[in-house]
């Protein structure tokens, strides 16, 4: 019985101490975190509204956290910032208005904390995510074609729409896409994925 009450106690002092190391004390260290304000009134981070809000959702929805991280590791913990895939490390205030957060374990993909800054244009974005090997050829990325509308030859043109290089070999008939409200939605959360603010605690 004694070794019994003594097991059961080593596990729950092991459960315990876990829960606040990692739950408790981080919240509690981080809670008080809010937005910086830059001398010209700028805020940094702002929360997710409408299509950004709404991309979030597309986003997790398709599972991208499984391929993509969104956490620029510091220097001498990795090449992050020497692939440019951010100007600074990641810290707590750039995630006080992530929930659930999408920070990441995988990089089947680029780390896209920075996406944002690094590709700005939305045609970009559209073309890699109706077919990532447009923009990046040999990626292991599936096809998001469901979220654009293919503009056909002799279609009369549609605002918005991007056109598909002549040289793209599974072009066919299509010589557009026109991102739907779906695909709008997505891309519009990617370029607002930037973490070029120079927080101060980042430059310690």
């Amino acid at each position: 019985m004694g070794r019994t009450l003594f097991l059961a106690l080593g596990i729950f002092l092991t459960i315990a101490c876990s829960v606040t190391g990692l739950v408790i004390l981080p919240n509690w260290q981080f809670q008080g975190l809010k937005p910086v304000t830059k001398k010209d009134g700028v805020k940094y981070p702002m929360p997710y509204f409408g299509d950004n809000h709404k991309g979030r959702a597309e986003y997790i929805s398709h599972g991208c956290i499984y391929c993509h991280s969104q956490q620029v590791r510091m220097k001498g913990y990795g090449a992050d910032i020497r692939r440019g895939w951010g100007t600074r490390r990641s810290v707590p205030r750039d995630y006080i208005y992530d929930y659930p957060h999408q920070l990441g374990t995988m990089r089947t993909g680029p780390d896209l904390a920075n996406i944002g800054a690094r590709q700005p244009s939305r045609d970009w974005h559209s073309l890699h995510l109706y077919d990532p090997q447009i923009t990046s050829p040999g990626s292991v990325m599936p096809r998001f074609y469901y979220l654009f509308d293919e503009v056909k030859q002799g279609e009369s043109p549609r605002a918005g729409a991007i056109k598909v290089p002549d040289g793209y070999p599974n072009r066919g008939s299509v010589v557009a896409i026109v991102p739907n409200e779906r695909g709008e939605q997505l891309i519009a959360y990617l370029k607002w994925l930037n973490q070029s603010f120079p927080l101060p605690e980042a430059q310690q």
